[in-house]
């Protein structure tokens, strides 16, 4: 881009500069944009998440005034995982697939070049090692006027280094540094975000909240209540899977007088243990997830069921707890094994499960299957399985769009039927 400013009339009229201004912008400002740009990070997001409220609001209110929904309702809550825009890789791997992507480019110019190429390090494994490399590879090329000037090679020279300066840099190289791995089961996971739905039974969507894919569904529970509150519907039951049924989110709806339909997952319990924010329940794959993302390898049952004292402990691997930046006040040095222990009932578990046997609960719970039916439809019919932006501020636009369009449809396919129905 910047090499076509120097000779593009169009380019130089586009940013202000004289038809014969040779000294442009540098390079080298892209970068400290970008980088510059992110500062303000806070800003944008704030920005992207009011509009995909407005936009939520705003079909809500259109679906109430044409009567397709109740104001009183029940709402049902999931989430659904959109992949980022680039995959998950190490500074390392980058910087290796880069450079051999210069290499090739080069000897396709001058086979040549295989003697006079400079030698690539024992594999160590550190990112420092391939850093300096990184560094020989392109003073070498840099020097040699041919590659230089060709566009093609060029290009990979710029992104090589810009690649290299940001992992100098932030000590971390990611191409989306908001998207983190969530785990679907304990044998697959995603790299990417994790958008959270609250939903009529019609199949509006009344509330959203995107996060990292790393984040526990039934957190969100409360913020999607007040947010569905806050467009009109007064919520009077609320339909999930067992990753809603933890401690608070149970007293949470006693305390407001709202019946919840999620089977409860008796390991879901932060209430009797230390450190509980450190710790979350991934309830596809049955585990328990540290703060630094590494999940339990394995756990197991201890107590008695008899008077109701069990108690199931979660064994994460020590060699990755030794290594992880959180270790301070949860991994004492020296020991041979880290675990995470919860009680798996209290009273409020014990209550909870007495309105699992209730027809009431049966009647709601199976109202549950029309959110992933919403889910596949936000993926298939709509692009949501991959994000086609980079930063938790793309993918949240890319929400707004998706689930606005996702209401207007369904809120034009209701009242076709309401008319057809009343005629």
């Amino acid at each position: 881009m910047i090499a076509r400013t120097k000779t593009d009339m169009l380019f130089k009229y586009f940013l202000d500069y004289l038809p014969e201004e040779v000294n442009l912008i540098d390079p080298s400002l892209l970068t400290v944009f970008r980088r510059e740009r992110l500062s303000n990070k806070e800003n944008e997001e704030e920005t992207s998440i009011n509009l995909m409220d407005k936009l939520i609001a705003k079909t809500v209110e259109i679906a109430l005034e044409e009567g397709v929904i109740e104001v009183k309702n029940k709402i049902i809550q999931d989430s659904t995982h959109t992949n980022a825009m680039y995959q998950h890789i190490s500074p390392r791997e980058e910087l290796i697939k880069q450079a051999k992507e210069l290499r090739k480019s080069i000897y396709k110019i001058d086979e040549t070049m295989h003697g006079k190429m400079t030698k690539k390090r024992e594999s160590t494994g550190l990112l420092e090692d391939q850093i300096e490399y990184t560094k020989d590879l392109l003073n070498l090329v840099k020097k040699d006027a041919r590659f230089t000037t060709i566009p093609v090679i060029n290009e990979k020279i710029n992104m090589l280094e810009e690649t290299m300066n940001d992992t100098e840099y932030e000590i971390e190289y990611s191409k989306d540094k908001d998207a983190k791995i969530g785990h679907k089961t304990a044998d697959t996971s995603f790299f990417g975000y994790k958008t959270h739905i609250a939903m009529t039974p019609e199949r509006i969507i009344t509330a959203a909240v995107v996060t990292s894919g790393e984040k526990h569904d039934g957190k969100q529970l409360q913020t999607l209540v007040e947010k569905s509150q806050a467009n009109g519907i007064e919520v009077e039951a609320i339909i999930g899977d067992g990753a809603y049924s933890e401690k608070e989110n149970i007293e949470y709806c006693e305390e407001n007088s709202i019946k919840l339909a999620s089977k409860l997952s008796k390991v879901v319990t932060y209430g009797n243990t230390q450190r509980n924010n450190n710790f979350e329940y991934n309830k596809d794959a049955g585990m328990y997830v540290c703060k630094g993302g590494h999940m339990a390898i394995k756990k197991a049952k201890h107590g008695s069921k008899k008077v109701r004292n069990q108690t199931e402990c979660y064994y994460f691997d020590v060699e990755k707890c030794k290594r992880c930046q959180y270790k301070e006040g949860c991994y004492k040095e020296g020991t041979k094994s880290k675990t995470y222990c919860v009680t798996i009932k209290s009273d409020t578990h014990i209550k909870h499960m007495d309105y699992m046997e209730t027809a009431e609960f049966k009647e709601l719970y199976s109202e549950r299957y029309k959110i992933e039916a919403k889910n596949s439809e936000l993926k298939s019919n709509f692009g949501y399985d991959n994000a086609n932006a980079c930063g938790k501020n793309g993918i949240t636009i890319q929400g707004a769009s998706a689930l606005f369009l996702a209401n207007i449809k369904r809120i034009i396919k209701l009242k076709k039927e309401k008319v057809q129905n009343n005629g």
